[in-house]
């Protein structure tokens, strides 16, 4: 069985596009491996593949092996050495399987149709050697189409088989915005979990706010509490808001460490550092341009609230088990 390794298997779904799903999806894989956990992430989203850009391993490759592919490593299982705020920290290995790797040219479109896509869905579920996991992440297309049926049946024919762990498909995050426009989509999801069987882990509310890089500010541009009204409706777990922070952007666009003005507080936190920018917008810490994504993010302001999303998933998905 090719998901044998894996314990635990979460989707990332939502009803609509650009609410922020890979974001989410980066972000709990990165928060799980520094909670200790062994993480792998698989993107089928075959039309925009941006788990690789995410992760800062676009230039990378899948490697062919007897039976399958082997993913691509992001980073292996190690302790990080302390830092400004931090102690030392074990943290788990983290791997990703993604079309982008496969494709010749970033650029390249991606023009299939269902059947197609079908296939490489079921082929990414069947021929991807996993090691080891206590998480598979999969980070899914809007909507509930081809991609979704596809995924779901090849899933659940594989976690019945007698060699699957128990209770192995543990259910899905569903993130939307707080617009009453991305929520009424994002219901149709919650509606297709509820008719396929698959348990509702949560919801988060994306983009509930804005982190200003300039002051101390966290503004909600768009509202708030939408998700947390329909998670209601729905009786589902709401996991928490997750504001749009552009420090969060530098990170995975130029590998810049977060840096905040000081007294910058967020969901109640602060989050304001003392750490002085270099010219190049990237903290003074030593060897930064070496470091590890996964420990540049303990700086971000939206890792405490991850930490905490992170923690109430994991209780819950071992609670069932």
């Amino acid at each position: 069985m090719p998901l044998e390794n894996i314990q635990n298997i979460v989707l990332v779904l939502s009803g609509k596009g650009g609410v922020g799903k890979s974001s989410i999806t980066t972000q709990l894989a990165l928060t799980l491996s520094l909670q200790g956990h062994s993480v792998g992430v698989l993107d089928i989203d075959l039309t925009g593949p941006s788990i690789p850009r995410f992760f800062g391993i676009e230039e990378k490759k899948v490697r062919q092996a007897p039976g399958g592919w082997i993913p691509v490593p992001v980073h292996d299982a190690q302790t990080l050495a302390p830092q400004a705020r931090y102690t030392a920290k074990d943290i788990g290995a983290l791997s990703c399987m993604s079309l982008g790797f496969i494709l010749a040219s970033r650029g390249d479109a991606v023009i299939w149709r269902g059947p197609k896509k079908t296939a490489m869905v079921r082929q990414f579920l069947t021929d991807v050697l996993w090691p080891p996991l206590d998480f598979l992440l999969i980070d899914t297309p809007p909507g509930t189409s081809d991609e979704h049926i596809s995924l779901l049946e090849t899933l659940l024919k594989q976690t019945s088989l007698p060699s699957a762990p128990p209770n192995q498909l543990a259910g899905a995050v569903v993130v939307t915005t707080p617009q009453a426009i991305s929520i009424s989509d994002v219901k149709k999801e919650l509606n297709f979990c509820k008719k396929t069987g698959i348990r509702v882990l949560g919801v988060v509310e994306n983009m509930a706010g804005f982190v200003c890089p300039n002051c101390s500010e966290c503004t909600n541009v768009f509202s708030k509490g939408g998700g947390e009204v329909m998670a209601s409706d729905f009786e589902v777990p709401f996991l928490g808001s997750v504001p749009i922070d552009p420090a969060f952007v530098m990170l995975i666009e130029e590998g810049a460490r977060p840096v905040y003005p000081k007294g910058t507080v967020v969901e109640g936190r602060e989050v304001g550092s003392e750490r002085v920018a270099d010219a190049n917008g990237t903290a003074n810490a030593n060897g930064a341009a070496k470091e590890l994504l996964v420990d540049k993010y303990r700086d971000c302001s939206l890792f405490p609230l991850f930490d905490g999303i992170v923690g109430r998933l994991v209780a819950d998905v071992h609670s069932r088990n």
